[in-house]
């Protein structure tokens, strides 16, 4: 069975460039989309008892109506999360996808990505959700969750879809990392795309050795890498990198080599895929 790319929609103002961004992996890799949509724990009906100490006839009616309201509410949040796939379902379709399906979910996000994540080949999500236009300095509460607990590639989509033509591979000779490289010298999607790897730091023989050994297992693969090495803080030299000279695509460990792994990820990563207004691919 061909492995699918699991995209993630919620309906957010980020939801659209998840789909554009999910036809646009699926024609250059040949896999199928299929497009989840979540519906979490707080929008299943509530059991708690909100009548109060009211006597047992106002009581016996009000937990009827209760549970009325309950189930009609049940039932708008199913429309809706139909309705969102449905809409996904055909953008996408329209961007050229030949394959498309979609499931709805009920349940924790993370739960549902790790009982499908053995169909992945990759995982979309938006960099923020439903409250994007409130919480623009801040990431979506489930993308740190998810790029925790996935063990396939997590594909952070920005705002708004543009064609992708140049990759900037950040690179620190970590684990991570060189998943990373490998991912990409394995994948299709990268055929054609200009590729660099850049590694931010003090210049060392372990620095420039890191490099070459990225830039020689690219190359076997059919991809002419240009590597570059920089001096300053990832945090912010990236960054600015991405900017100024127009990358369309980042792709980067989500745990720095140097810095301890914890119950969180690498600050480099965070503020990346805060700051970069192009999609930032994430590899544990």
């Amino acid at each position: 069975m061909s492995e699918k790319i699991i995209a993630l929609v919620d309906g957010s103002i980020y939801s659209e460039s998840v789909c554009h961004h999910a036809a646009w992996i699926a024609k250059a890799t040949g896999a199928p989309v299929e497009l989840i949509h979540v519906l979490g724990r707080r929008d299943a009906p509530e059991s708690r008892d909100l009548s109060g100490a009211i006597r047992l006839g106002a009581r016996s009616a009000l937990m009827n109506e209760l549970a009325d309201l309950d189930a009609q509410r049940a039932k708008l949040m199913n429309h809706r999360g139909r309705a969102i796939l449905d809409d996904a379902r055909a953008i996408v379709e329209q961007a050229g996808a030949a394959s498309v399906t979609t499931r709805l979910r009920h349940g924790d996000v993370v739960e549902a990505i790790a009982e499908i994540e053995a169909e992945a080949r990759v995982i979309l999500i938006g960099k923020r959700g439903e409250a994007a236009d409130f919480a623009k300095a801040h990431l979506g509460s489930n993308l740190e969750r998810i790029v925790r607990a996935a063990s396939k590639p997590v594909f952070v989509a920005s705002r708004a879809f543009q064609p992708i033509a140049s990759v900037l591979v950040a690179y620190d000779g970590g684990r991570s990392a060189m998943k990373a490289v490998d991912h990409i010298a394995r994948s299709p999607l990268f055929a054609g795309l200009a590729v660099t790897v850049v590694t931010v730091g003090p210049d060392s023989p372990e620095a420039r050795k890191g490099l070459a050994d990225a830039q020689a297992l690219l190359k076997a693969a059919g991809i002419d890498a240009a590597i570059r090495q920089i001096p300053g803080q990832p945090e912010t030299e990236l960054g600015k990198l991405v900017e100024a000279e127009g990358f369309g695509m980042v792709v980067m460990g989500a745990y720095g080599h140097s810095r301890i792994r914890s119950l969180v990820i690498g600050s480099s990563t965070t503020e990346m895929v805060r700051s970069c207004k192009v999609p930032v691919v994430l590899m544990r």
